[in-house]
């Protein structure tokens, strides 16, 4: 249990402050016709700079992680036949373990680098591709690297890589 304390007010009276306290950002010049205010100019032109220019996170993104067209159409066209060839696999094959994990470090870093471009959301090739990596993903996380794809969701996954094909033949 916290105690209480009395709180006296002190006799003695409080001094006032004697020093004033002098800017440092003001220098004093001599009264004078013919020396221009060069802090109020800089100033002006800073503050115009300011108002004139767009800040940078407005500016529209040319940098140097947007991918370029080519670069998407050949790394979708890696992933697909990646897809492909991972779900082809005998479930007898030892190194199924081994392709599934590097087919889902492909598909998670085909992901996060397709997934912030703008520009690439609204194509039919990446909204297919998003879609069969989603469900591989999915499958390969909840029942392990081992577990064989159902024959429902496979065949709609290659038909989601078959309409990404086609769609990055088009353009799309």
């Amino acid at each position: 249990m916290a105690t209480s304390t009395l709180i006296t007010t002190t006799t003695s009276t409080p001094k006032p402050l004697s020093t004033t306290i002098k800017s440092k950002l003001t220098t004093p010049s001599p009264p004078s016709s013919t020396s221009p205010p060069t802090r109020r100019r800089d100033f002006l032109s800073l503050t115009t700079l300011t108002l004139i220019t767009p800040p940078s996170f407005l500016l529209p993104c040319n940098s140097a992680w947007a991918a370029s067209d080519d670069e998407y159409v050949k790394e979708t066209e890696e992933v697909i036949n990646k897809v492909r060839s991972t779900l082809t696999l005998d479930r007898a094959d030892p190194n199924v373990a081994e392709k599934v994990t590097e087919l889902r470090e492909t598909s998670n870093s085909w992901v996060a680098k397709y997934r912030r471009e703008k520009a690439l959301l609204g194509r039919a090739s990446f909204r297919d591709m998003y879609s069969a990596l989603n469900a591989v993903s999915g499958h390969y996380i909840s029942f392990g690297p081992t577990a064989p794809i159902p024959a429902k969701r496979k065949q709609r996954i290659l038909e989601e890589m078959d309409t990404a094909e086609k769609a990055l033949l088009r353009g799309r």
